[in-house]
């Protein structure tokens, strides 16, 4: 089987929604529903710490400043939750279509997992144990 044949299959198994187990189906909503609050998200962070606030603003002060309040920490970890988890799903889905071999596929899946939680589990103690500041000024 050739790489373009490959991908053409995998691409015709991804197109429709699938029907097999309920937790493919939940994987494909989430996929699409992430996506969108991805971009949202995305483009929100752009705006505020890249354009409306200039590039010479942004350092530790400023991010220490920002997640004086519960909304900002909350915003990031959603982005961050959201980034992860949605670029694992894919991940998954890359595995199952490409790598063929049982032995190596419970490999992949079991790293990408890990990785998954290693890097949540990170993301989140940064965000979460990050001190409050009490004469620190919210912007």
């Amino acid at each position: 089987m050739s790489l373009g044949s490959a991908t053409r299959q995998a691409y015709q198994r991804r197109m429709a929604r699938p029907a097999g187990s309920s937790f493919e189906l939940w994987s494909w909503y989430f996929f699409r529903v992430s996506g969108v609050f991805l971009l949202i998200l995305a483009f929100g962070h752009l705006l505020i710490v890249h354009i409306i606030n200039n590039v010479d603003v942004i350092n530790y002060d400023f991010v220490a400043s920002r997640w004086q309040t519960l909304g900002w920490r909350a915003y990031d970890w959603l982005l961050l939750f959201l980034a992860i988890v949605h670029g694992q799903n894919g991940l998954r889905i890359l595995i199952d279509d490409y790598v063929h071999t049982r032995g190596w596929r419970t490999f992949a899946h079991t790293a990408n997992w890990v990785f998954l939680g290693f890097f949540l589990a990170i993301g989140t103690l940064v965000i979460v144990s990050f001190p409050f500041m009490p004469g620190l000024r919210s912007q």
